[in-house]
């Protein structure tokens, strides 16, 4: 019983953060005020672990969120990203170059450690792959968090300084028709599904990606219109508040601060770098800069796609780009990784 009260007074802390940012008129106030709430929630000590059926639940309701807006003029429109992919990739090794270059060369930093540290996103991955390699798994953790919690936490407002986003002040799905019931329940019972499927294959988020991709399917081909009801959407951004807050919880504030220069610099290289390729690719798409931000902003798959819907960005446009970038990195970096501590033997030691 004591668990479940600590369970429902951290969900409370996370939605009051995030009701507080949404009455000061942050962007993306569900997500960030709930993400950065928990945060602080958990240097009390008193924060629990996010329940894994929480976990999937939140990214279940997201994706199906996210999918409903796939329509087939949105499909279309498909045609003009080929260029701007490519330059995905281009900016991928460009970030990770500078960033890592900045982490060997002003911190001392080892060079597999580095790159691990400044792979845009695929957090899980990289963490799987640092843990194998016997890499300082504390610190690249910490660089990569704290590129994320700062996308979260700024990344909206700078969204909006550019111009763009269009829904940053309303509830996700706010003014539009609802799904009927039975066609929410075929999205959230197909996603999860197709969710444990790609777990059981190991694929990254695998339940919101399940979601995404039969509520794409659903709204794309017109099976299934509608939005799914705002009140369920806003509680599944609170609760990926909570999952993104989880990630902070088990580091040392030694380690913290030991890390904590070497991360600013890390992520201002690389967000620098991002912005320049962001821009390149949103003239070449057609689309907005605030689109080729978040989708060239090096964070994770599910906080971005998400930071897309909410923002009233395109989150076809961004979601695509991440996931590319995701799969990506999942294919090259144990190779990468392997191939540079063979050719180095200090950085294994």
């Amino acid at each position: 019983m004591r668990l479940i009260l600590a369970h429902l007074v951290q969900i409370l802390v996370a939605a009051l953060g995030g009701l507080l940012f949404y009455w000061l008129g942050i962007p993306a106030a569900w997500l960030s005020g709930s993400a950065i709430a928990a945060t602080l929630w958990g240097l009390t000590g008193w924060a629990v672990p996010l329940p894994k059926a929480l976990a999937d639940a939140a990214m279940l309701t997201s994706g199906a969120a996210m999918g409903a807006a796939v329509t087939p003029a949105a499909i279309e429109a498909m045609g003009r990203y080929p260029g701007s992919l490519i330059l995905l990739v281009l900016g991928i090794v460009a970030i990770s170059t500078t960033s890592s270059a900045w982490l060997v060369r002003m911190s001392g930093w080892r060079k597999a450690d580095a790159v691990l540290a400044s792979v845009p996103g695929a957090l899980s991955t990289v963490l799987a792959v640092a843990a194998d390699r016997k890499a300082e798994v504390a610190s690249i953790a910490i660089v990569q968090n704290f590129r994320l919690f700062v996308l979260i936490a700024l990344l909206p407002s700078l969204v909006v300084m550019t111009g763009g986003g269009g829904n940053t002040g309303a509830l996700v799905g706010a003014g539009l028709p609802v799904e009927s019931p039975e066609g929410m329940a075929f999205i959230l019972l197909g996603g999860l599904v197709l969710g444990t499927v790609f777990k059981k294959l190991k694929v990254a988020a695998p339940i919101l990606l399940g979601a995404t991709i039969v509520s794409s399917v659903s709204h794309g081909t017109e099976f299934v219109t509608g939005v799914i009801p705002p009140a369920i959407a806003t509680g599944g951004l609170v609760l990926i508040g909570l999952f993104i807050a989880d990630r902070f919880r088990n580091l040392q504030r030694s380690t913290l601060r030991r890390a904590l220069v070497s991360a600013i610099g890390s992520f201002t290289v690389g967000m620098v770098v991002a912005a320049v390729f962001a821009a390149v690719a949103a003239w070449l798409a057609g689309v907005s800069f605030a689109n080729g931000l978040v989708a060239f902003a090096p964070g994770g798959l599910e906080a971005m796609t998400v930071l897309a819907l909410i923002l009233g960005l395109d989150p076809l446009y961004v979601g695509i780009h991440h996931l590319v970038r995701f799969l990506g990195i999942g294919l090259v970096l144990p190779f990468l990784i392997g191939w540079l501590q063979r050719n180095r033997p200090e950085a294994a030691e």
